[in-house]
C-alpha cells in the first residue's frame, strides 16, 4: 500500500517539476543567404496571372513570357477545374482538381 501511494505521489510530482524547469533562452533564425551567381530569378519566367470574372464563374489565365499555358475556371458552389495546353499546341484539355494525371493500364486479359 505504501508502495502505491509513493508511485502516485511520483506521478502527481514528475509534471510538475518538468513544467518548472526554465526554458533556455532562443536565438532568432539567421537571414538565408543569397543565391548562388547566376541562379537570380528571372522575372520573364514568373507566370503571370489575370482573373477574370465571366457570369458567375470566376477564371484565372496564367502565361509564361506572354503564352497562355493553363486556365483554371471557378463555379459558384463547385469545384475548380483546369484546362490545361499540354503540347503548347495551343488545344486545351480538361482536369478535375482532384485528378492525378495517373492512368493505370487496363488491359482486358480474359472475357467469358
Amino acid at each position: 500500500m505504501r508502495s502505491l501511494i509513493a508511485a502516485l505521489i511520483l506521478c502527481i510530482a514528475l509534471p510538475v517539476a518538468a513544467q518548472s524547469q526554465s526554458k533556455p533562452a532562443l536565438q532568432p533564425i539567421p537571414e538565408p543567404p543569397p543565391p548562388p551567381p547566376g541562379m537570380e530569378l528571372d522575372p520573364a519566367l514568373e507566370p503571370q496571372v489575370t482573373i477574370i470574372k465571366r457570369g458567375a464563374d470566376t477564371v484565372e489565365e496564367y502565361r509564361i513570357s506572354g503564352k497562355l499555358y493553363m486556365i483554371k475556371v471557378t463555379p459558384p458552389g463547385g469545384t475548380p477545374y483546369y484546362l490545361i495546353d499540354e503540347r503548347g499546341d495551343g488545344k486545351f484539355s480538361r482536369q478535375d482538381s482532384h485528378d492525378t494525371g495517373i492512368r493505370p493500364p487496363m488491359w482486358v486479359i480474359h472475357t467469358f
